[in-house]
């Protein structure tokens, strides 16, 4: 029988560099969607059997010990991935304890690939966490292109933000996210940035005031703004960095294969470019 739990957030302990920051994200955001937090482990598939070095991610107790013995190995049999498993997901779990954290905590050990795990996890979850390296491989975007959960991707240091942009492109996804937006508690209490960045015309003013006038009418403390550009992931990371914003949310590879293998994703640019948190909603 499953023990996932509905309306979970689900905090994936697959990249070693950002086990903490993954668990300090999943913390921030749980604790705002009134969640659970579920402590999610894959086993590598018979073809990425390398150890995977997990010594010192957290540090918690003498356990650590053990996970460096199975990196000095080069390769760990099925039962010593599972157990590699296991004192990861006992460590995460003291690591919430130690930061005082009082929201439920489970674990979810799967032996299956990771994008089959987060498949499973999908429709029943609110949020997915996920660390940024991750992002060099596919896994990201087969997993945002199929989800029906949105995708936040943190950095080796997760730091709770104040402020967000959302990135308003008068799409469908875009309108779809912007209905979250209004209902979700996850960013009430952030000033959100609504900017768009296209040609300054009657129907970009309008969606754009529009926009605005939904989050403002939700409770939501936010500022708009209209970028005259054509370098959609130029003109953003600028506004980040002028504006000191604390998380990045747009919806995620929103454009066609073909285009994106020709032009280049403004969501690929974007995660290689910014080092806040980034939050990716899946395409309508």
């Amino acid at each position: 029988m499953s023990n996932l739990k509905p309306d979970s957030v689900i905090a994936c302990l697959d990249c070693p560099d950002h086990v903490q920051a993954v668990l300090d994200a999943s913390m921030w955001a749980a604790v705002r969607l009134q969640a659970p937090i579920g402590l999610l482990y894959s086993v590598p598939s018979l073809q990425q059997k390398a150890a995977i070095n997990y010594s010192g991610c957290l540090n918690i107790d003498d356990e650590s010990a053990l996970l460096e013995e199975f990196t000095t190995k080069e390769h760990l049999s099925n039962s010593e991935l599972k157990a590699q498993g296991k004192l990861l997901l006992h460590q995460a779990t003291a690591y919430c304890g130690q930061q005082h954290y009082k929201r439920p905590v489970y674990t979810l050990h799967r032996h299956e690939p990771l994008v089959e795990s987060l498949d499973y996890v999908d429709e029943k979850s609110q949020l997915v966490v996920i660390g940024h390296h991750l992002t060099c491989k596919l896994t990201l975007s087969e997993l945002v292109r199929l989800s029906q959960c949105p995708v936040l991707v943190t950095h080796v240091h997760f730091l709770a933000p104040t402020t967000a942009l959302f990135a308003f492109d008068n799409r469908p996804t875009s309108h779809k996210m912007l209905k979250w937006l209004c209902k979700t508690p996850l960013v009430r209490a952030l000033t959100i940035h609504i900017v768009m960045i296209g040609k300054e015309n009657a129907t970009n003013c309008d969606a754009l005031r529009e926009a605005y006038a939904r989050l403002k009418q939700a409770g939501i403390q936010c500022k708009k703004t209209l970028i005259e550009s054509r370098d959609v992931s130029a003109s953003l990371s600028s506004y980040l960095e002028e504006h000191q914003i604390g998380l990045l949310m747009t919806g995620a590879f929103g454009q066609s294969r073909l285009r994106e293998l020709l032009q280049g994703s403004d969501t690929k640019k974007l995660l290689g470019t910014t080092k806040i948190p980034y939050l990716l909603f899946p395409k309508e």
